[in-house]
């Protein structure tokens, strides 16, 4: 294996890092609650990631099980308890434990328990994962077709 093509060309280096303070509120739900902070976009790693900080209030539940086409799915235990389905089995997750699903792999994940959790979410290579996650409460309304188009954009594929 190889180190990957080069991206920055100069010879100088140049300041370009962007730092995401602990206190900065959450981009998508409410501090203290159901919440998903954008740590690293796709635009901000120029599609080579995408990381985001999800908060979980007590029994918040989680997506049914499904697979992507284009991108893996990491997940990182923070804190609390987080049930990650592996395809084959639910898994009760605890702080620094860890879980990659490669293209293609069954997955879930869930907060059953009585107390809030919080995990890192990394997907590569990057996506617009940001359109997906703030359209998901506009889809209370949708119909199936909007629905499933909808899904389908965003690369994500449930199972029953």
């Amino acid at each position: 294996m190889s180190y990957p093509k080069q991206v920055y060309t100069g010879d100088d280096g140049e300041i370009n890092a962007k730092f995401r303070p602990v206190d900065t509120p959450p981009d998508v739900g409410t501090a203290g609650g159901d919440a998903i902070h954008y740590l690293a976009t796709t635009n901000t790693t120029r599609g080579e990631f995408g990381l985001y900080r999800v908060e979980m209030s007590a029994k918040a539940g989680g997506p049914k099980t499904h697979f992507h086409k284009t991108i893996s799915e990491s997940f990182f235990i923070l804190n609390g308890t987080v049930r990650l389905f592996d395809g084959a089995q639910w898994i009760d997750a605890r702080q620094g434990d860890f879980l990659h699903v490669p293209q293609g792999g069954l997955h879930a994940f869930r907060n059953d328990s009585d107390a809030p959790a919080e995990m890192l979410l990394l997907f590569t290579p990057g996506a617009p994962r940001e359109e997906y996650f703030e359209g998901l409460s506009q889809l209370a309304h949708a119909t199936d077709e909007e629905r499933a188009e909808f899904l389908d954009k965003h690369d994500s594929y449930f199972v029953e």
